[in-house]
């Protein structure tokens, strides 16, 4: 069990991964001229990593609780999931949805069940 935990865990990175991307695309797709779209192309996966590894990541430098880190990272994501519906990917919107939350449901039941 303890190796479906890691493939749930390199799944949760992927999406963390896949979440910034959301956010540059986003900021990079806003028609508000080429400094605009680069700073928020840039800027805004950039202060959500920064943000990340504040209070959310494992190695945070200022750990939150797990039920504070849970609703942490459910906006994130639903913010993420935002940004691509605004962008006009709304199909991507939904998969990436639907993947966040059954991969959340997923790490933490089995973080709870089996590793706690």
């Amino acid at each position: 069990m303890l190796a479906v935990y890691y493939v749930v865990l390199g799944l949760f990175f992927l999406m963390e991964l896949c979440t910034l991307a959301a956010f540059s695309y986003w900021g990079f797709h806003m028609n508000r001229g080429w400094l605009i779209n680069s700073l928020l192309g840039l800027g805004t996966p950039l202060l959500i990593a920064v943000f990340w590894g504040t209070f959310i990541a494992p190695k945070a430098s200022h750990p939150v609780s797990v039920p504070l880190r849970i609703i942490l990272q459910s906006i994130i994501f639903a913010l993420a999931v935002a940004a691509l519906y605004f962008s006009d990917k709304s199909k991507l919107a939904t998969i990436f949805g639907i993947v966040v939350l059954v991969e959340t449901i997923l790490m933490y039941v089995i973080e709870e069940r089996y590793i706690l």
